[in-house]
């Protein structure tokens, strides 16, 4: 059989029949001796070569289905800078535009309303890039960003040399790379919703950047206070390589932007370093992205063809899924004198902030091997005990969400089993000065739902949503109090506290309706309430009520973290318009409604809001400084704002001297604990 049959062959049959996606993996894993079937020559194919046929051939030939762009899949995978550049080097981007991205998507504009059924006989694909997507964006009229200049350009990093495959292991990396390339064609045949088409997703200033090293004495508007002295970093994703099929915002490798401010010589310096998660170690060394991305692929028949493929991978050593394969790129948190990095996919990874203020990765931290499971990317540090605590959920086995706390030296509690009847999405939870408040939502995770061409992660309109309320010295779930809650859903919870008068536990957070809005499209326009929840654990009984009268979406945010888990009067929320963008932040009086609003400007919009206590001891709970990554989308320059919480005045800009996407989580270590890091 001559190589141009065989490459026939393979393509032939993975495209007309998906199964084999299935098959193909699992029938090397079981007869090794498969990979004789490919020639020598074929083994030895540059892959650029040999997939620009394929797809070239399946443009030419395949007249029955829909044209797909002709694209080589480059040997090496360009990097986040040069998407930077790509991104930057088109004025507009419009989702209609051949010259946005060369991912080999048709032109069409891009909609997620259902095709109309044709009169052809294409088969039916339920895939990934069709089924319902984890983030929902309004129905309102998106407006494309305007680029109007490029980062800082970078060196790149050498590229590190190809793996040491056996011929084994190199005759099944090449069948599992047709099979990855077959599907992702077939994907490519239909119109991508802007919750998975990184054309949306990562445009604008949602693009990634390149790393960058230190930057020393940058220019300050204004001046900031003498009592800043340390370092404020914030959290985000930032995908290492061009995506090659769907992406979603929350599927980029984490990259953390560090800016070192010294308030008392005036003086600041910006860093920014991927976290070196092991996930994106290993595929730096690929050259290309080959792990599953958890809310743009996995969804439906393609999401388990995916898994199949990476598990093959796995197991043929390919790839190594026992170290991890989370992002890191939601939380951070400083404890224990480590800066933990976090997403709930994973162990947390400690980032070590240099002298010099440059940022390097230790590695996977569990608490010398203490923490056996993934830890969600909001743990809470009492500010009074100095404990940490923090919650793990399984989607696959029972127990399906554990409790557990560290002492301030960093020992481990037992777990914690909570009783959980299905996996439940678990993103945040609260604490109290005695409790825990641990939120059971509506929203869950089913996986069976993949087989039948659905979303592992839906909304059960017919679960009942409640809190459970837990001492937090707790060593069983036996005395859990669960307090029903109808409708309420809350992305994030600000804080909790007690009111003993009344026997109730007052929880604080943002409610979001449609209740499954930011998982599932919905015809209904995204709201984020901030709202007070009291649960009664006498009665068991729950009452809401919105805090403000005015509608605004209020999300990321945070109190004074040295009133956390007691009654606070204020907190400090991203004002999340037009969603998802946010244009300023709001300081909210949570007793008595009134809200306060610091806008930054035409076209200019940031992220959470941090608040940065002037002095612990102070009598005024809002004596500090709201801290604030800011991008003007005009001039395409970002900035760290220092605003006074108190009169919500700006007292600095520091001018950054690139661009910072935005984010998610920040914290701020001071410059006492600097000197302690571990």
């Amino acid at each position: 059989m001559s190589e141009v049959d065989l490459q026939n062959q393979i393509q032939t049959l993975l495209f007309h029949h998906p199964h084999t996606l299935f098959i193909l993996p699992f029938s090397l894993l079981f007869y090794p001796k498969t990979h004789s079937l490919l020639s020598p020559s074929l083994k030895n194919q540059n892959k650029e070569t040999l997939f620009s046929s394929l797809y070239l051939r399946e443009r030419e030939n395949q007249h029955q289905y829909p044209t797909l762009k002709a694209m080589a899949v480059p040997s090496i995978t360009p990097n986040s800078s040069s998407w930077a550049r790509a991104q930057m080097s088109h004025p507009t981007l419009s989702s209609s535009s051949s010259s946005l991205l060369n991912l080999g998507f048709t032109s069409k504009s891009i909609t997620l309303k259902k095709n109309k059924p044709n009169n052809n006989n294409n088969t039916i694909i339920h895939c990934a890039l069709h089924s319902p997507s984890v983030l929902h964006f309004p129905k309102q009229p998106y407006q494309q960003p305007l680029i109007t200049k490029d980062d800082t350009p970078m060196k790149p990093k050498k590229n590190t040399q190809p793996p040491h495959w056996n011929p084994l292991q190199r005759a099944a990396a090449m069948a599992l790379d047709l099979a990855e390339g077959a599907l992702v064609s077939r994907e490519r045949q239909h119109p991508l919703p802007k919750t998975a088409d990184p054309r949306v997703q990562i445009s604008g200033n949602f693009a990634p950047v390149p790393e960058q090293p230190v930057r020393n004495s940058l220019p300050i508007i204004g001046t900031i206070p003498k009592c800043i002295n340390g370092v404020y970093l914030r959290n985000g994703a930032n995908p290492q390589f061009d995506p090659v099929a769907g992406h979603h915002l929350f599927d980029g490798d984490g990259m953390v932007h560090a800016v070192n401010i010294n308030g008392g010589s005036a003086t600041a310096s910006y860093v920014c370093r991927f976290t070196e998660t092991q996930r994106l170690i290993q595929e730096r060394k690929l050259g290309r992205p080959v792990f599953p991305k958890a809310i743009g692929e996995l969804h439906g028949h393609s999401g388990i063809a995916r898994l199949a493929l990476f598990f093959a991978r796995g197991l043929f050593g390919l790839v190594d899924q026992n170290q991890g394969t989370g992002v890191a790129n939601a939380g951070l948190v400083y404890f224990n004198d480590r800066l933990l990095a976090m997403s709930e996919d994973d162990l947390p990874y400690q980032v070590r902030i240099k002298a010099s203020g440059d940022l390097e990765t230790i590695g996977r931290h569990n608490f010398n091997d203490q923490l056996k499971s993934a830890m969600i990317a909001h743990p809470k540090v009492d500010p009074v005990s100095k404990e940490l605590f923090g919650l793990s959920y399984d989607v696959i086995q029972k127990p399906y969400l554990k409790y557990f706390k560290f002492s301030p030296d960093g020992k481990k509690s037992s777990d914690v089993e909570i009783p959980l009847h299905e996996p439940t999405m678990m993103h945040d939870f609260a604490i109290t000065e005695n409790f825990v408040v641990i939120p059971d939502q509506q929203v869950v995770f089913k996986l069976q739902e993949m087989i039948t061409g659905g979303s592992p992660v839906i909304y059960d309109k017919n679960k009942q949503c409640r809190f459970g309320v837990l001492a937090k010295n707790a060593s069983n779930a036996s005395d859990i109090v669960w307090v029903e809650c109808p409708d309420t859903f809350c992305f994030h919870l600000w804080n909790a506290w007690e009111e003993t008068e009344t026997d109730e536990v007052v929880v604080i957070g943002s409610c979001m309706t449609p209740p499954d809005s930011i998982f599932n499209e919905s015809d209904e326009s995204l709201k984020s309430v901030l709202c007070e929840i009291r649960l009664n654990l006498k009665t068991g009984k729950s009452t809401r009520r919105a805090i403000i009268k005015d509608e605004v979406n209020l999300e990321a945010g945070m109190v004074n973290k040295n009133k956390l888990g007691r009654k606070t009067k204020y907190a400090y929320l991203a004002v999340a318009e037009p969603w998802p963008k946010v244009s300023g932040f709001a300081k909210v009086d949570i007793l008595s409604g009134e809200m306060k609003k610091y806008i930054y400007g035409d076209r200019k919009y940031g992220g959470e809001p941090f608040f940065l206590p002037r002095d612990p001891n102070s009598e005024n709970e809002d004596d500090g400084y709201i801290l604030c990554f800011v991008h003007d989308e005009r001039t395409w320059k970002s900035e760290l704002q220092i605003v006074n919480a108190m009169n919500m005045k700006l007292e600095a800009a520091i001018k950054l001297p690139s661009r910072v996407p935005y984010g998610f989580h920040g914290t701020f270590v001071d410059s006492k604990d600097l000197a302690n890091q571990a």
